[in-house]
């Protein structure tokens, strides 16, 4: 493993271990989209998931922000499911709000927008995905 996955791979335990609540940028109310899946993982692995969507009411019967400044509770992590070229500006939300991490899904890359949350003293997990990091950290203790 390179020193950059092994570096995110240290990024992503400890966000997963530090951290409790995940709003999720681009959360769908649709069962085929990616976002509403993890949704669900994060969900039953005990995280308080927050979804965040203009265009939706309610996601996994949790009512939908359409942004993350209008999110009324504290926020931990966001999780950005959107494409590289629109997660700067929810970066530059999260860093806003004071959340603790942001999470870019895979896929989602933006080097300056991590260097802006890293700089911000935020921690920072791009191109990962939180349902495939908690399956990985199964899948370790179960061999142990």
């Amino acid at each position: 493993m390179s020193s950059i996955a092994d570096a995110t791979t240290l990024a992503a335990d400890r966000v997963l271990d530090r951290y409790r609540s995940f709003a999720v940028v681009g959360a769908s109310p649709n069962p085929e989209r990616s976002s509403h899946g993890v949704m669900g993982v994060l969900q039953r692995h005990g995280y308080t998931v927050i979804p965040v969507n203009p265009n939706a009411r309610e996601v996994r019967g949790h009512h939908c922000y359409p942004d993350l400044p209008s999110i009324i509770e504290p926020v931990d992590v966001v999780d950005i499911f959107r494409r590289s070229e629109a997660a700067g500006a929810h970066v530059d939300e999260a860093i806003a709000i004071g959340a603790k991490a942001v999470w870019l899904q895979l896929g989602v890359i933006d080097e300056a927008a991590a260097q802006r949350a890293r700089d911000a003293g935020l921690e920072v997990v791009m191109d990962r995905c939180p349902a495939i990091e908690l399956g990985r950290r199964a899948g370790a203790r179960l061999s142990a």
